[in-house]
């Protein structure tokens, strides 16, 4: 990913705040000899540290190449729209060049396969109480008389821990404060989808 100096992140705290507000992501494998990679979405829960989990049902196509390779990368991106030519223009809309506007974080892993019962419980519970902090759902439960013992062998774990971290806030950074307020008006004018999110990123990074 080509990341200019002006849309990189400011800090660490920039990609992490804007993270915490975005927890579904593509994972990706590769594999020794593989001619594309395995690229699986998925919802994943983030310390706001350094490890990620997640579950992918067993017949997962992923799974061979994770066991032969356990690296990975997962890629968030948000708050992006389609900036037209004549928006971007410097000088003749006739000849302007269209652009887009986004926000991604990368991150590149070591992955630990979950298989034992319990630590698939203790793993799937801290993704429900991720995205259900306030659900009524019990705990999820290895014990053999537990209604979730039956389900936990469809599914594996995926424990992700982060050895590097690549962000991009593309919104006009290297732009006029000029340039990017008429800009600004043109995305709250057209109030497409995300053009409410990328004109918020826009003015914050202005």
């Amino acid at each position: 990913m080509l990341i200019h100096p002006w849309d990189a992140a400011a800090s660490d705290s920039e990609w992490r705040e804007w993270l915490s507000a975005h927890d579904f992501g593509q994972l990706i494998a590769g594999g020794t000899g593989r001619d594309l990679p395995t690229v699986t979405p998925a919802h994943f829960a983030f310390d706001g540290d350094r490890t990620i989990v997640t579950h992918l049902a067993r017949p997962n196509p992923i799974w061979p190449l994770l066991e032969e390779h356990p690296r990975a990368l997962l890629t968030v991106i948000g708050d992006y729209t389609y900036i037209r030519a004549d928006w971007n223009a410097t000088a003749d809309p006739a000849y302007g060049v269209p652009t887009s506007y986004y926000a991604t974080v990368q991150f590149e892993g070591n992955v630990r396969l979950v298989d034992d019962p319990a630590e698939k419980a203790a793993l799937l519970e801290k993704q429900l109480r991720h995205f259900e902090r306030d659900g009524a759902r019990a705990p999820v439960s290895a014990a053999p008389d537990a209604p979730d013992r039956r389900l936990l062998p469809g599914i594996r774990g995926i424990e992700f821990t982060v050895t590097g971290v690549r962000s991009k806030f593309k919104f006009g950074g290297n732009r006029t404060a000029e340039d990017r307020e008429r800009i600004g008006a043109r995305l709250a004018e057209r109030d497409g989808p995300l053009d409410a999110e990328a004109l918020a990123q826009l003015r914050r990074r202005g």
